[in-house]
């Protein structure tokens, strides 16, 4: 059907009404230092547990309190006063870790080498969880079903099962859960989904974004600390579901993320840094229909490290998903090379550039057959960008109104289903197709594959 002129013009004055009216609102946002939470989310009233008011204090304690974990404990004191919370308690493997958490509190507060004996308290509202991935999905749902709302750390968990667990245990007992990928507290993405979502750049075509590095003597092999010993840290509970068992290793200790039983990876590590934000930034998040991945560790980097083992995940690897709406998200991710790629989405009528989790600009660029609809322009200066603080703030702020946080589950099921069938292709090299309903794994051909998960794979 052919639209008369009237039609068309009022539509691409009805566009154009809303980029700028929309930037004026931003502008405000921006000015207020203030991230409003998705629209696709909905709120949701607890369940169980204490009802946080407005002007409640809210008590925190931490399992998991390595370096993020720290620094979650650092920058959550920093900002005590204007969240309003008391640090209660931590929980860590490691008695050193403990006392340094303890110490960074500054207060007599007590530690735990069981996070069931920490969750066994009255005193706590939030958890904030920073422990290896393959404790995450245990110890959030733990947390939630004891009453308590959740920050946990991304990947939001090691294996796809996890997520669907996790997402069970929130809708059941009504507790908000927040994943630490704190480029979704940056207003630019938020400011990308609201012009998406008002239909000016049209339907979506595909999108790139990538997380790079360059380390030439091998990403994470993080310093071995010398109190790293048996004495110190409960290996047995470390190693948790891990189905290929080892005896104490600092080396796998402290640089868990190289190998496959513990972490997934670029997959895992680097690629939520954005893939969570980006994917909220499309506006309307969905389950991958398809994912393919290729990956490689060519370059042996780890070689140049003493001491260390070669790692068993990825150097490079790339990811192309597609999702059920035709939009497909081309991913990449490295430590051998750090020029990335430009952080855009491509829409029939429009592309939005966004410039990377640094940027505070988005550029709002027509495709040549819609410039007399669409104008180009800039969005600058919408603060706050990227920030561990902005996304605590986040999540305490939802804990006391009950919105959903800006990385809530329904968001990180879906990047986490991305995460994982992504390392599902490459390590069994075969295309995964995805169905949201069942919850199941087929190749191209139809086959059901089991999908990765503990003894599933050797190393697992």
């Amino acid at each position: 059907m052919k639209f008369s002129s009237q039609h068309e013009v009022t539509g691409a004055e009805t566009r154009r009404h809303f980029i700028q009216k929309a930037g004026t609102a931003a502008a405000v946002v921006a000015s207020a230092n203030i991230v409003s939470t998705p629209v696709y989310g909905q709120n949701q009233a607890p369940s169980t547990g204490k009802v946080i008011g407005a002007n409640d204090r809210i008590r925190v304690g931490y399992i998991g309190v390595g370096g993020q974990g720290q620094a979650h404990v650092r920058s959550m004191k920093k900002h005590a006063g204007e969240n309003n919370i008391e640090q209660v308690a931590v929980c860590d493997v490691s008695k050193t870790r403990i006392e340094e958490a303890r110490n960074l509190i500054g207060q007599a507060v007590p530690g735990y080498e069981d996070h069931r004996e920490l969750l066994d308290r009255k005193d706590l509202d939030a958890i904030c969880i920073s422990t290896v991935d393959h404790w995450h999905t245990i110890t959030a749902v733990d947390a939630m079903e004891s009453g308590r709302d959740v920050y946990v750390e991304k990947p939001l968990t090691r294996y796809l099962r996890e997520a669907f667990e996790i997402q069970d245990a929130v809708k059941r007992t009504g507790r908000l859960l927040q994943v630490g990928s704190q480029g979704c507290s940056a207003r630019k993405y938020h400011r990308a989904a609201e012009i998406i979502r008002s239909g000016a750049i049209g339907p979506l075509v595909m999108g790139q974004t990538s997380y790079m590095r360059n380390n030439p003597k091998g990403e994470w092999n993080y310093k071995i600390r010398p109190w790293a010993a048996p004495s110190d840290i409960n290996w047995d509970r470390w190693m948790g579901d891990v189905k290929k068992k080892i005896p104490f290793n600092a080396d796998h200790y402290f640089r868990w993320r190289k190998y496959y039983p513990y972490c997934a990876g670029l997959p895992g590590d680097l690629l939520p840094h954005l893939v969570h934000p980006f994917m909220l930034a499309t506006g309307n998040p969905e389950f991958p229909s398809r994912v393919v991945s290729l990956g490689t560790k060519s370059w042996k980097t780890d070689r140049l490290t003493q001491g260390t083992y070669e790692r068993d995940v990825d150097e490079s690897v790339q990811v192309l998903a597609e999702f059920p709406s035709g939009f497909s998200l081309m991913l990449a991710s490295a430590t051998v090379n750090e020029d990335g790629l430009t952080e855009k989405i491509r829409g029939h009528h429009g592309t939005i550039e966004m410039g990377g989790l640094s940027s505070t600009r988005i550029n709002l660029r027509p495709e040549r057959p819609f410039t007399d609809e669409i104008d180009a322009e800039t969005f600058d200066g919408l603060l706050p960008k990227e920030g561990i603080d902005h996304h605590e703030k986040n999540w305490f702020d939802c804990i006391r109104s009950r919105a959903t946080p800006n990385a809530g589950i329904d968001l990180a099921v879906k990047v986490q289903t991305v995460i994982s069938l992504a390392e599902i292709s490459d390590r069994l090299n075969v295309m995964c197709l995805f169905d949201e309903k069942t919850r199941t794994v087929t190749t191209g051909d139809g086959v059901k594959l089991e999908a990765l998960d503990y003894g599933v794979a050797e190393l697992s």
